[in-house]
């Protein structure tokens, strides 16, 4: 167990976007109440990504929720890890799982789940839902509060 606090390298200092998600640094910190189970929620209303197939923006809101063992996001990373799929082009379900997969790895949690409410393409919204782990019990995880998509209806 590497017990040796991580280096931050863009947390304050100027960081332009990067090129990719995969070029994209993920950074990380120290859980320090490990001894407890607790939610982190982190909500990104405005994500954006570009279809693969016509190049079009795609928009999304991003809820990510996940109960930390020995690590947190640094959420400057985060920030900047959303912003590279601007220029990234991938289907929906792509984005959602695999910002999903890329902070269960970094960060090992107890449980985490991303909610990417897609707005809609063609007229019909696309909703995307993973998860990993086991929500530790007596957890209190609040609904994500993102109402289906109801057009004008």
């Amino acid at each position: 167990m590497n017990t040796k606090p991580p280096v931050l390298k863009q947390l304050g200092t100027q960081v332009g976007i990067p090129a990719s998600p995969h070029a994209a640094v993920l950074e990380r910190v120290a859980n320090p109440h490990v001894d407890t189970n607790y939610v982190a929620r982190f909500t990104q209303p405005e994500f954006t990504s570009l279809c693969p197939v016509t190049g079009q923006p795609d928009f999304a809101h991003l809820v990510i929720d996940y109960v930390p063992d020995r690590w947190l996001v640094e959420s400057k990373s985060l920030k900047l890890y959303f912003a590279a799929f601007r220029n990234h082009g991938a289907f929906h379900e792509d984005c959602t799982v695999a910002i999903g997969k890329r902070l269960a790895t970094l960060l090992e949690p107890r449980y985490l789940r991303i909610g990417g409410y897609w707005f809609p393409r063609g007229g019909m919204p696309i909703d995307v839902f993973w998860q990993t782990g086991e929500l530790p019990a007596g957890v209190w995880v609040p609904d994500q509060g993102v109402a289906p998509y109801r057009g004008r209806g």
